[in-house]
């Protein structure tokens, strides 16, 4: 049997120093989707090197694009043009990554190519009707597997056409993925979002020039248009940043500095929450870099309190949830989320894991169908399981910080998949993680 990591942290601690976390995962997938697709040569730094994004690499390689690196977070990609891509020889094997799959599934519907895209137990559990329902309203030819989930098979069409499409939920991956498929349809393509969500698509698409309209929640783009090459520095991932953000303020005598991190006014929820719950975050050396917003944060350890999270925060904080409930259960008072039930169709349902171990560790969790109830209060040691959800993972080290005795975390792995190196970037700026295989 194949052995399994598991974290063992040691209570208490405090974090300081400087630190640059790896690079943005979302930015990352989309550098070499749209330098694939470029004319010319896209030259991509700060590349995120986790097994996500090298799934996203290794899926154009086998489609033909010649792509070198990644070396050091460096890689160069020579473009084939809108279409140049060649079908490959095998299912495209996209592993735990929901965002590679939701936007290829948009990028491929109209590539007239014949292919599969497949991935692994957890992704092929995860929802794809939000995509290939839409998709197939342009036309697409998309089968999944029964109850709407992958392998998706997609086969060639005749042409897509351009729709307007009201998402009923906010979603930056169902959004990409119609605005990435509209780049080869007829006529227009317009999404509409309920409220914002990360909008590294449509910047990005216009850093490699192609038009995106964009006003009142509304992003709309042209079919027909081209790509040219563009360099990118990728910036540090704030969902990766997070974890630090939450640790250093609740571990007394913290104080930390983040270098670098992407500060993307569609995903700035967790500042803006942990903040209104009292942490002490300085902005620092702000600056703008190949189109995205980039600083870096100072943060120090500062009491918090519990607070009923706003619903406009939900989506600019989707992916930090599990680490802003450690924060919580380390507050004073009653911490209140509502209107995240896409919290339950993420790599693991991660309301009720992070329920189901923040009560194990001691603390009052009540999960509710679109959020959770946190009473503040002492957390003690024990043993979670992740159910091999890297961000359940990497917040439970942080909560280890306020422990009272040892937690030890159980299926680990997928830590990999968004931040390479964490237990070793962790424990050099104060955490007492340590991984093992068992």
């Amino acid at each position: 049997m194949a052995s399994k990591v598991q974290f063992v942290v040691r209570p208490g601690g405090r974090l300081g120093g400087a630190l640059r976390v790896p690079g943005d995962k979302s930015i990352s997938h989309r550098a070499i989707m749209l330098g694939s697709l470029a004319e010319g040569v896209t030259r991509v730094s700060g590349f995120l090197q986790g097994e996500d994004s090298l799934a996203t690499l290794r899926a154009f390689r086998a489609m033909g694009v010649e792509i070198d690196g990644p070396h050091d977070g460096r890689v160069i990609i020579r473009g084939v043009g809108m279409h140049g891509l060649k079908a490959p020889i095998a299912p495209l094997d996209i592993g735990n990554s929901g965002t590679s799959m939701r936007l290829m599934s948009g990028l491929m519907a109209g590539q007239g190519l014949d292919l599969m895209l497949i991935g692994d137990r957890s992704l092929s559990a995860r929802p794809m009707k939000r995509v290939t329902d839409p998709l197939a309203q342009m036309g697409a030819d998309i089968a999944s597997a029964q109850g709407g989930t992958a392998p998706l098979h997609i086969r060639p069409v005749q042409g897509l056409s351009g729709i307007s499409y009201k998402m009923p939920v906010a979603s930056a991956q169902v959004k990409s993925c119609l605005l990435l498929a509209g780049m080869y349809a007829k006529g227009e393509t317009c999404v509409t979002e309920p409220a914002p969500t990360r909008d590294h698509t449509e910047r990005m698409l216009q850093g490699f020039g192609y038009e995106v309209r964009r006003e009142d929640g509304h992003a709309c783009l042209t079919g027909g248009g081209r790509l040219r090459a563009c360099d990118i520095d990728v910036p540090g991932d704030i969902s990766s940043a997070a974890f630090c953000l939450v640790g250093a303020s609740i571990a007394d005598g913290s104080d930390l500095t983040l270098e670098h991190v992407g500060m993307n006014p569609t995903r700035d929820g967790v500042i803006n929450i942990l903040r209104l719950m009292g942490a002490n975050i300085e902005v620092l050396n702000e600056r703008e870099v190949g189109g995205e917003a980039v600083a870096d944060l100072r943060v120090r350890s500062a009491p918090l309190t519990g607070i009923r999270i706003p619903q406009d925060q939900v989506p600019l904080a989707i992916d930090e949830f599990p680490v802003l409930f450690v924060a919580a259960a380390c507050a004073q008072g009653e911490t209140v989320l509502t209107g995240a039930e896409e919290l339950r169709v993420k790599e693991s349902d991660r309301i009720q894991v992070m329920a189901d171990g923040l009560s194990a560790l001691g603390v009052d969790a009540r999960p509710t169908a679109d959020g959770i109830v946190i009473q503040g209060g002492a957390i003690g040691g024990g043993r979670v399981d992740s159910h091999g959800d890297h961000r359940i993972a990497m917040a439970f080290t942080m909560a280890a910080l306020r422990a009272g005795g040892e937690i030890i975390i159980d299926d680990c792995a997928n830590v990999d998949t968004s931040f390479p190196h964490f237990v070793e970037l962790a424990a050099g700026v104060g955490s007492r993680v340590e991984s093992r295989r068992v």
